[in-house]
């Protein structure tokens, strides 16, 4: 099921309570978030699919209409999020790396709600978050306060992840204070998840110095600047020890991010698979049609991709947590 803004706040309230992080995935095709749904399904886990904008706007989705391949992006996975296969997966979608002159344009249509085609039907995002990697403090602020003044304007429930420089090293507590202060004192009560700087950084290949204390700093600082449980976003997750990777959990993380990684995992089966197969793609091959439909290709990636996002499950403590946040949500209705 694909869950509204204000029943995310309630998984990750309980992700929080238990010591357990969502997975979050960055998913650039439909076959990827088949696969991530079908992995967490059999982890009875909850999952995050994410997008940003370049997945928006990729070829899959919008081909270059950045509005296009949200409407796309979301309608489809609240369809298979709402099949029988997939009804008792707690299943959320979350905006990331939204940057640049559409960010405001496309965040509030989606807050807005977009059609389903069904009726007079909408969906929306359950959780929204903006890249200010190339955003000052000031317009950090401004364009999260931007967000929560379209939410109460339309009267639509908002869901916010706010960051700082992620990777810019470690984020002094003064920056958080600032940060989480200047929306508060406008628009308080939206933001339900932070992503500071923890020494992470995104993509393979670069150094990462993380700091769980770092975590658990800035986790007990949100919460006691905003007066509710807030729990870390933790982006840059590639590449991670499991140690680090638990011990993030422990010290607040409820939302830990994974592209980089996840992306070479699918490209090198892609590869793997041409490679096996190279003399049915020869048009005289009997099998070569079979060979070359999407369907070969996108089962041979499953088989190999979907283990890796139940390992990552389990490592996070998301496996077994579905019936917990059911049961939540239940109660919370």
């Amino acid at each position: 099921m694909l869950l509204t803004p204000l029943q995310s706040r309630v998984v990750f309230r309980a992700a929080l309570e238990h010591q357990f992080a969502l997975l979050a995935v960055n998913a650039d095709s439909p076959a990827a978030i088949t696969d991530l749904l079908e992995a967490a399904r059999q982890c009875a886990s909850p999952i995050i699919v994410e997008t940003s904008l370049w997945q928006l706007t990729g070829h899959s989705f919008g081909a270059g209409d950045a509005a296009l391949g949200m409407a796309r992006y979301l309608v489809q996975l609240a369809l298979l999020a709402e099949a029988e296969r997939f009804r008792e997966v707690p299943v959320l979608f979350h905006t990331d790396h939204i940057k640049g002159p559409l960010t405001l344009p496309l965040l509030r249509a989606a807050i807005r709600g977009l059609p389903t085609g069904v009726g007079d039907s909408v969906v929306s995002p359950s959780t929204i978050s903006l890249d200010s990697s190339q955003l000052d403090e000031a317009q950090n602020v401004a364009a999260i306060t931007a967000l929560c003044q379209e939410a109460t304007a339309v009267r639509r429930p908002l869901t916010l992840e706010m960051e700082a420089g992620v990777d810019d090293g470690i984020t002094p507590l003064e920056v958080a204070q600032r940060l989480l202060n200047g929306v508060e004192s406008q628009t308080p009560g939206f933001v339900h998840l932070w992503a500071p700087g923890v020494g992470t950084k995104h993509g393979l290949g670069n150094p990462n110095s993380f700091s769980a204390a770092s975590v658990q700093q800035h986790q007990e600082l949100a919460s006691r600047l905003t007066g509710r449980a807030i729990g870390i976003a933790l982006h840059g997750s590639s590449g991670l020890p499991e140690s680090a990777l638990q011990a993030a959990v422990a010290a607040g993380v409820v939302k830990v991010n994974w592209s980089s990684e996840s992306l070479l995992i699918r490209s090198r089966a892609a590869q793997e698979y041409y490679a096996k197969h190279r003399e049915q793609l020869d048009p005289s091959h009997p099998e070569w049609k079979a060979t070359a439909m999407d369907h070969g290709l996108q089962q041979f990636v499953a088989e190999r991709y979907q283990p890796r996002v139940a390992e990552r499950i389990c490592l996070l403590g998301g496996a077994g947590q579905a019936p917990r946040c059911l049961k939540l949500l239940n109660q919370a209705v």
